[in-house]
């Protein structure tokens, strides 16, 4: 049947919202008063006024309840405003940084929190000594970077080789070995076979068995690797992130399966100790680092990834790591 129904329907409203709007409707939901949001913006009550009714046009709802003395969001104000302001707030911030870098050399490096505290952060103060006028910045996150789009130089990632891009650089493999903190070793029942261990508190990731990537750093896999599928500890402690498992073992809390790279320096400093050296565990995982294709040219970039490799080399001459040819790329 033909519609006859003269009403056209709304058009439905596309071009982007000014950001003045927004910054009007956010300080009225912040202080649920025109006066308020007037005064903290610097504009008249009837300048905000304007703005939010222009906004309310074009969303094409209402965002407040206007009452004689009190003003409230709507439902869909409130979901404005749940969205809209972390937006801002992330926007004020890079604006913030640009202005703060404006004019200065700088290098922006993602990676994960355990490997910032436990490999770079302690390396850093030597490139700050060599290289005054560079300004570094670390974004520790889990969650993956896009270099192509992103405002970070460089990522240092652990990854299967199988899973790097092209023109990744290896820095360095992986040995899982038993470490404990010496003077809980010396207070315990000697450690000489691998069915020793179970008289300890065992150290572990506590999702290690969620996905595959981190059962290869798992006892279980270990003890598998020993022969002994079956083998189990007095009582299991469990963390979320390898520097929290290195932590508990440094306090004397129990023996931890750790990543040889991250625990180099604590081993040389005789702050950990080694149990059964003959029975490591390889990992298939390794150390990479990418560089962003806007960034590969800067000198600071290329003065930090000469650095990287520095420190990359004495971490592989630490853990008698041998790299596969195939996998090292040059940085040059």
């Amino acid at each position: 049947m033909q519609n006859t129904d003269p009403t056209p329907a709304p058009l439905s409203r596309t071009r982007p919202v000014a950001v003045g709007h927004w910054r009007a409707f956010l300080a009225v939901a912040r202080h649920l008063n025109f006066r308020a949001a007037a005064d903290e913006l610097a504009l008249t009550q009837s300048a905000v006024s304007r703005q939010i009714q222009a906004l309310e046009d074009e969303v094409g709802v209402a965002l407040f309840l206007r009452h004689t003395r009190a003003v409230e969001l709507t439902s869909a104000g409130a979901q404005l405003q749940r969205s809209v302001a972390p937006a801002l707030e992330r926007m004020d911030a890079s604006v913030r940084l640009v202005r703060q870098t404006a004019g200065r050399r700088s290098v922006a490096i993602t990676t994960w929190a355990s490997f910032a505290s436990m490999w770079l952060i302690p390396r850093m103060e030597e490139f700050q000594r060599d290289n005054p006028g560079i300004d570094i910045r670390i974004d520790a996150t889990d969650v993956p970077v896009d270099l192509e789009t992103s405002d970070v130089d460089l990522a240092l990632r652990y990854s299967l080789p199988a899973n790097m891009p092209p023109g990744a650089v290896r820095l360095c493999g992986e040995q899982l070995a038993i470490v404990a903190s010496p003077w809980l070793i010396k207070s315990s029942p000697p450690v000489r076979t691998p069915a020793d261990v179970a008289q300890f508190t065992l150290i572990e990731a506590g999702d290690a068995h969620r996905s595959t990537h981190l059962e290869y750093l798992s006892w279980q896999r270990w003890f598998e690797n020993q022969g002994q599928p079956k083998l189990q500890p007095q009582r299991w402690l469990y963390f979320n992130y390898a520097h929290q498992i290195v932590q508990a073992a440094l306090s004397g809390q129990g023996l931890a399966l750790a990543r040889m790279p991250l625990i180099a320096d604590a081993l040389a400093a005789g702050d950990l100790v080694e149990l059964l050296p003959n029975h490591r565990l390889d990992s298939p995982l390794a150390y990479w680092l990418l560089v962003g294709p806007r960034s590969a040219h800067r000198p600071e970039i290329k003065a930090f990834c000469a650095w990287l490799e520095v420190q990359a080399k004495a971490t592989r001459e630490a853990v008698g790591d041998v790299p596969d040819p195939d996998t090292v790329d040059d940085f040059d």
